[in-house]
């Protein structure tokens, strides 16, 4: 599956079938799709060809019947439909703030507090043995109730609670169709014995991060302990090395990392909410993986993952497949950065939330497609550029940079094109540079789409 390059095309596709209780909306919805993919980081006047035509998307985005799932939804199922083989389902949670002091009708709490907005949880579905996007298999907004003062456990475990958005949207997802294996992976906010009985009822496997290493586990031989206790009894499966990158108050180094693995019983908790009363889920046994560094550097606290999984980690090969799941998870970090640095979704001015996550619904598809570029570059980096991109984005492209490439030289790959595009938006394609990431093919193919039509309507009108 590759991305549609051509935003009428492309648009056509992930939004032709909204349902939005008038054909004439719908219409409106692909034609201002098309205009967004064009020009996903811009405003929608910016978007838009003249005020009539920027009068239009306000009345779309106000229309009670064009809500963020009427947008999104036919994208999600779109797809779960291309899934084939083993996928992975990463999902986390992301806020979208629009600032404390802008009047925005209907926004809840966000961060400390401190700001306005509302939550996006999404799972994105990629395949698990090239990483290719294959897009959004499901997301729910919701917005932050405070806690009640003096509200007991009890009381919290009555209410609707923001952990049980993991769950609704592992229902959104579904179970796998056949022929389809799907693995969610899912970081520490995710550690919940509801969270595990979800996945077991929709026949899916699981790669969590634990979050509580007191949290009371009982061994194979059926002893309780704490779980930071049982991985210490693990003995040593192999170990590899890791480049960590530097950050802000880390400088780069290899750290060397030691991997255990074991299996474990969960039972159920005794402070339960209704529905983990009346599920009949018991105990789940499942695999736990331990990822430690070995004498780090003084002062540096050690890298440690500790892993639950549905997958059989009985060898040494099979835990470290479980450790490059959970390693591809801040590709859904990239899909965020996608949406708020690429679409700039936090400084739309609309001026109340019912608005707000309509526009979400539009933009949050146009972020996947971001991503999908990057994507389609490193999954099929050696077929050739003609089997996915139109012929005369290819021959312009190649007029832009002949410079580096002349027409009778041989013919463009995938990776050809992608490193190409990229230069127009800035990659120097350097030899330490590596591949180039989202933002510079983004940044690219808005100065080709111009181009591209250009051409094209000038040799229709010769």
């Amino acid at each position: 599956m590759s991305v549609t390059l051509d935003p009428q095309q492309w648009a056509e596709e992930q939004f032709g079938d909204c349902q939005l209780r008038d054909a004439r909306r719908t219409k409106r919805a692909v034609m201002l799709a098309a205009q967004v993919a064009a020009h996903p980081s811009g405003t929608t006047p910016q978007q838009t060809n003249g005020w009539g035509d920027c009068k239009a998307a306000y009345r779309l985005f106000d229309a009670d019947d064009v809500t963020f799932e009427a947008l999104a939804e036919c994208h999600w199922r779109q797809t779960l439909a291309s899934a084939s083989g083993h996928c992975l389902a990463i999902g986390d949670t992301t806020e979208l703030e629009f600032g404390i002091h802008r009047k925005v009708e209907g926004l809840g709490p966000t961060g400390d507090g401190g700001g306005r907005g509302f939550f996006q949880h999404s799972s994105l579905l990629i395949r698990a043995d090239n990483e290719e996007v294959l897009g959004m298999a499901a997301q729910k907004l919701f917005h932050r109730q405070p806690r009640p003062k003096g509200e007991s456990r009890n009381d919290r475990l009555l209410r609707k609670r923001e952990s049980r958005i993991w769950g609704e949207v592992i229902d959104m997802v579904g179970p796998p169709a056949e022929g389809v294996r799907i693995t969610h992976i899912f970081d520490r906010g995710a550690d919940n014995f509801e969270v595990f009985c979800k996945l077991l009822l929709q026949q899916a496997d699981w790669v969590i991060r634990a979050s509580q290493l007191t949290r009371i586990i009982h061994t194979p031989t059926g002893e309780a302990m704490p779980l930071r206790d049982y991985l210490d009894t693990l003995p040593l499966a192999g170990t590899y090395d890791l480049r960590v990158r530097a950050q802000k108050k880390r400088t780069a180094r290899t750290a060397h990392l030691a991997v255990r693995f074991g299996r474990v019983i969960l039972k159920m908790p005794q402070h339960r909410s209704p529905w983990l009363k009346k599920c009949g889920i018991a105990a789940i046994v499942m695999w736990v993986v331990e990822v430690r560094e070995v004498k780090p550097p003084k002062g540096v606290e050690p890298l440690r993952w500790v892993l639950y999984t549905s997958h059989a980690a009985e060898t040494f090969s099979a835990a470290w497949r479980v450790i490059e799941y959970y390693e591809k998870r801040p590709l859904i970090e990239e899909y965020h950065k996608a949406l708020k640095t690429g679409c700039r979704m936090e400084e739309r001015q609309y001026k109340t939330s019912a608005r707000l996550e309509a526009v979400v619904g539009m933009l949050s598809v146009v972020a996947v497609r971001l991503l999908q570029l990057r994507s389609t570059a490193r999954s099929e980096p050696d077929r050739p550029a003609r089997e996915v991109v139109p012929l005369q984005w290819i021959r312009v492209l190649q007029q832009l940079r002949r410079r580096k490439h002349g027409t009778n030289q041989r013919e463009w790959t995938v990776r050809d094109f992608y490193r190409e595009l990229a230069g127009l938006g800035g990659f120097l394609g350097r030899k330490g540079d590596g591949e180039p990431g989202w933002i510079t093919l983004w940044r690219g193919f808005e100065k080709l789409a111009p181009l591209i039509d250009y051409a094209y309507n000038s040799r229709k009108c010769g």
